[in-house]
């Protein structure tokens, strides 16, 4: 092949990223007569699900509130699905719409050519050339690992979450696990259940609530309820059948913020753990609260209450970022002071200059994703010229 990159120019959109949210925007365009191409720098869709997700993983949310556009999940899956049913879903999901991701070509970049009024995005073997650009590589695409003194000198096993896959290979071992959202509570509590010595880092103030009051998901119950009363009512609400179910947090060395946990979610992003299992495991002490680390050490690390432990193993569930300001040269809808995240904060994440989309940054789960596709495809499609065909352009 050539030095150069072939060109492809692309009628309809070209969208980056092969996971839910780039499968959701390539149906919801399908379902308006617009075709798309999906470019995944993997060589298998859904990747962040296949490659990163420990095998007890769950959705937090009821199915109903994880489906994709069209297309609910099979009514023979239970109320949460596991991670492998998402993936068999989305994979059925693909062959539904028909969406074929070009695999293995990851964006070096991509930039609006003024002149030309097209979007040019680069791989390492194509130039594709399109009027709209929709990115969804979705906010978890980065591993976190967080600088913290010593963490080099640590000689034991240290691993982000996204390379764990259960707490069989941990049994009997001393294990810290850094990091006290959804991930860090079940991580600890697989871990627990496999016979590991676990101590949880709780260095923030966190709202911990119960996956189901009185049966029901306590999410579809705060959706419910928002019909009706404001944000505020709701937390109250929340937080008063948290502490009916699981107790007073803070007699076991968890904070709460002094925001409610949705008002805490909307200005800050932090989603409220619902828990399945930890806590009970915490309020036993099988699970072992700590507080921040001041360093690691070469055995284990030293906490900023200055005690010191060790460790043989230490798990950072320090959770993901978004990379897109490292390839996407426009600045309206993205930028790094906002964590690689849309300016605009939910809802008007979705929308930049010249054509430029996102979809899969809400902060809102699978739910955001699907609305964000259907608000970018009702708008590319009032767009769409449908006398556009595919040309090719050989550089």
């Amino acid at each position: 092949m050539s030095s150069k990159a072939k060109r492809f120019w692309t009628p309809g959109p070209v969208i980056v990223g092969a996971g839910p949210s780039g499968l959701a925007a390539a149906a919801c365009l399908k379902e308006r007569g617009v075709p798309s191409l999906i470019i995944e720098k993997e060589s298998c869709l859904a990747s962040l699900w296949k490659l990163k997700i420990y095998d007890h993983l769950q959705l937090h949310l009821p199915k109903k509130f994880c489906q994709l556009p069209y297309v609910p999940f099979p009514r023979e899956y239970p109320a949460y699905p596991s991670g492998q049913q998402f993936i068999t879903y989305m994979e059925a999901y693909a062959n539904h719409f028909e969406i074929e991701p070009l695999l293995g070509q990851e964006v070096q970049w991509a930039k609006y050519d003024a002149a030309m009024g097209r979007w040019r995005v680069k791989t390492h073997e194509y130039e594709f050339m399109c009027r709209w650009l929709i990115v969804a590589t979705g906010e978890n695409e980065v591993p976190v690992l967080p600088k913290i003194a010593g963490i080099s000198e640590f000689r034991g096993r240290l691993l982000h979450t996204s390379t764990y896959k259960n707490g069989v290979e941990f049994r009997a071992s001393k294990v810290l696990v850094v990091g006290c959202g959804n991930s860090g509570m079940e991580i600890s509590f697989d871990l627990c259940k496999n016979g590991a010595q676990v101590s949880l880092v709780v260095r923030d103030k966190v709202h911990i609530l119960p996956k189901k009051i009185l049966g029901r998901s306590s999410f579809a119950i705060s959706v419910w309820l928002l019909k009706w009363f404001p944000v505020d009512v709701v937390d109250r609400f929340l937080l008063f059948c948290s502490r009916l179910v699981l107790g007073d947090t803070k007699q076991i060395g968890i904070q709460r913020p002094k925001m409610g946990p949705l008002q805490w979610k909307n200005s800050v992003g932090k989603t409220p753990v619902l828990d399945d299992g930890a806590f009970a495991k915490i309020k036993s002490g099988e699970i072992k609260v700590v507080p921040g680390i001041q360093k690691f050490t070469a055995k284990g690390a030293e906490f900023v209450n200055r005690t010191v432990k060790e460790f043989d193993s230490i798990i950072l569930a320090t959770g993901y970022r978004s990379n897109v300001s490292s390839w996407l040269k426009e600045a309206s809808l993205f930028n790094q002071k906002n964590n690689n995240n849309p300016q605009d904060s939910y809802p008007k994440n979705w929308k930049g200059k010249n054509g430029v989309y996102s979809v899969g940054f809400a902060r809102q789960g699978v739910l955001g994703i699907s609305m964000d596709a259907h608000k970018v495809a009702d708008d590319i499609a009032s767009q769409w010229n449908s006398e556009t065909r595919h040309l090719w352009l050989d550089s």
